[in-house]
């Protein structure tokens, strides 16, 4: 019988090698979820494709539907990856991007929002050096599943007194009579309070400072949270 083929465009999140000269590749695609490919033969240096396949490419592909993986039969690029690849800084984001929406993202349970929202934090990424890039993406995919936190009244006792401090634990910000969790300053709440509510541009071009290192710390810390493991990208935010 043969196979089915189908159309659909994607990221490519991670690969690994498969054999001697083929690879598993696993994209973000907008109509079809996670998906798990076999690209066969691209490791050779007169592959058709293999430079487009690598992670964080955007790419039109076709497909053959498997049992377990599908086959990467046709695979055309989208956009180019120069910009991504200008600095360690650029790639180091990019990839933590990538590493969150695989994590967050299940096979074959399509969710073309989460695919627009790779691409759009991907093609920022490219496009300026914001620190919060990152951040912002993790705290809305938090959202988008349903995991907002919040940040406009004590999450414990409900008064809106000054908030101090941020625990994801308890679910959000914290007034100094109930605050536990992490020291939140009101500089790192604003911004917090612009990428959830609406003002995303506003927080991206917020400079540099403790401040947004201060948001980039509890988003990870918020996003580890939820996925109960610790982020591979973490350790090279860390050195930034």
């Amino acid at each position: 019988m043969a196979s089915h083929l189908y159309r659909d465009t994607a990221v490519v999140l991670r690969t690994y090698k498969l054999g001697e000269s083929d690879r598993i590749v696993v994209l973000l695609t907008e109509n079809h979820g996670k998906v798990r490919a076999v690209a066969k033969g691209v490791r050779k240096t007169l592959s058709r494709f293999g430079a487009r396949l690598e992670p964080m490419s955007h790419v039109r592909l076709l497909l053959a539907q498997g049992r377990d993986l599908d086959i990467v039969s046709q695979a055309e690029a989208v956009e180019s990856l120069a910009p991504m690849m200008t600095d360690l800084d650029h790639l180091t984001a990019g990839i933590a991007v990538l590493e969150a929406a695989d994590q967050m993202s299940l096979d074959r349970e399509p969710n073309a929002h989460l695919y627009r929202m790779v691409v759009g934090a991907l093609r920022t990424i490219g496009e300026q050096g914001s620190a919060l890039v990152v951040p912002a993406f993790f705290w809305k995919l938090l959202a988008l599943e349903g995991v907002r936190p919040q940040l406009d009244v004590c999450v414990r006792c409900g008064e809106d007194n000054p908030l101090v401090s941020f625990d994801m634990h308890q679910g959000g910000a914290l007034c100094r009579n109930c605050r536990s969790g992490a020291p939140l300053s009101e500089e790192a709440l604003q911004l917090m309070r612009m990428i959830l509510g609406g003002r995303l541009n506003d927080a991206l071009a917020a400079p540099r400072s403790s401040a947004t290192h201060e948001v980039q710390t509890h988003a990870t810390k918020a996003l580890e949270h939820h996925i109960e493991r610790r982020l591979r990208t973490v350790a090279m935010f860390e050195r930034t």
